[in-house]
């Protein structure tokens, strides 16, 4: 919507984003925020700044258990990449 309404996209192309938007939501696995994810957010990263939304990001893959090699940590953003390297993570 932001993108369509800076007419970064025309409304055919957003209704195509939207679609494929819900088609990757159906196939995510959705986390609660805990109280153990907000307490990992609150002690130092790696690689510092790192944005607090980022934190909770990286913090939720973290409370999941699983090991960082089993999970692939899919961004944009650079922080987040070089975080989600230095905690073992394989990032896209």
């Amino acid at each position: 919507m932001r993108a369509r309404v800076s007419e970064r996209l025309t409304q055919d192309q957003e209704r195509g984003a939207v679609r494929g938007l819900r088609r990757f939501e159906r196939r995510c696995y959705v986390v609660a925020i805990t109280d153990d994810v907000l307490a990992r957010v609150r002690r130092p990263f790696p690689v510092e700044p790192v944005r607090t939304l980022d934190a909770v990001h990286i913090a939720t893959a973290e409370s999941l258990g699983e090991p960082p090699q089993l999970i692939t940590i899919v961004t944009r953003d650079n922080r987040v990449r070089d975080n989600a390297k230095a905690l073992g993570y394989s990032v896209e």
